[in-house]
């Protein structure tokens, strides 16, 4: 594959006024727009990256610089979280919003997910707070508040169709990993397993917790078994707990994700949903 770089502007409503600033500042020689919300510029310098991708953001528009040729279907296997990334809602947030302590655990969900806590320890603390609460909650957060993020089902679709394998992994819990596994054909999903007792939470995790090392660690594990090298593994998360499996798969992808995140990521979609992805790619 060509090592040359190709910035890829997805624009909405492109203004060409726009896209010729970002073309000049991009020092791109070549601009290719098969498709209007879709340009991508040949030749740019990534050396000009940083400047490039703030402009695009002022504007309004998600960008990357992506290998020239590169497809999505060179990808074998999608990684991804599920609260805010696959999914519109933090689930613990909404578990406890039926309890009426949402303000204190989502306080504490922010925080976990800017990496200003340790997860392990604020996901404890945080389940604790829910002990009590019917298992029932967990089925009306599913059916009443979980909905796919924008995109989430085109990029799914994608997926299935040229056969990429796809492995959700989260630090919440598997009673909504199993159930989207079984919903949209997931091939594996992990997340930690609340403990319930006579049909009420207990307010504890049973066995490990899935925090960022053992997200890196599902991903590595799932590769490996696969035969793949690592530029054949697309991850996608937006919180520190998800910047290890970002930084380990080929290509890592922040989606609309805490500033840290998007920062570190390889591309950072903040503007369009997960099929901004697809368009990324050829």
């Amino acid at each position: 594959m060509s090592t040359q770089k190709t910035l890829v502007v997805l624009a909405p409503q492109p203004d060409p006024r726009h896209l010729s600033d970002i073309a000049h500042l991009a020092e791109a020689p070549h601009l290719d727009h098969p498709h209007i919300d879709v340009v991508r510029m040949r030749g740019a310098n990534p050396v000009q990256g940083p400047s490039v991708l703030e402009r695009c953001r002022a504007h309004g528009y998600d960008a990357a610089y992506v290998n020239t040729g590169q497809a999505f279907a060179d990808f074998r296997l999608l990684v991804s979280d599920m609260d805010s990334t696959l999914i519109n809602i933090e689930c613990i947030d909404e578990i406890a919003d039926i309890k009426g302590i949402k303000p204190q655990v989502a306080e504490i969900t922010e925080r976990a997910m800017r990496g200003e806590l340790d997860f392990s320890a604020a996901l404890r603390e945080r389940v604790a707070l829910l002990e009590g609460l019917p298992e029932a909650a967990l089925r009306q957060v599913y059916e009443e508040r979980l909905r796919l993020n924008p995109g989430a089902e085109q990029l799914l679709a994608a997926c299935q169709r040229l056969g990429i394998k796809t492995l959700l992994v989260s630090g919440g819990f598997t009673y909504f990993t199993d159930r989207l596994k079984a919903d949209y054909g997931l091939d594996h999903a992990y997340a930690n397993q609340l403990e319930i007792v006579d049909g009420k939470l207990t307010g504890r995790v049973q066995g490990d917790i899935v925090d960022a090392e053992a997200k890196k660690r599902l991903l590595i594990a799932t590769r490996d078994a696969m035969g793949l090298r690592p530029e054949q593994v697309i991850a996608v998360g937006d919180g520190a707990n998800d910047l290890p499996m970002l930084r380990e798969a080929g290509t890592g992808v922040a989606y609309h994700a805490k500033p840290r995140v998007s920062a570190e990521a390889d591309i950072a979609i903040e503007h369009g949903g997960l099929d901004a992805i697809l368009r990324l790619f050829h």
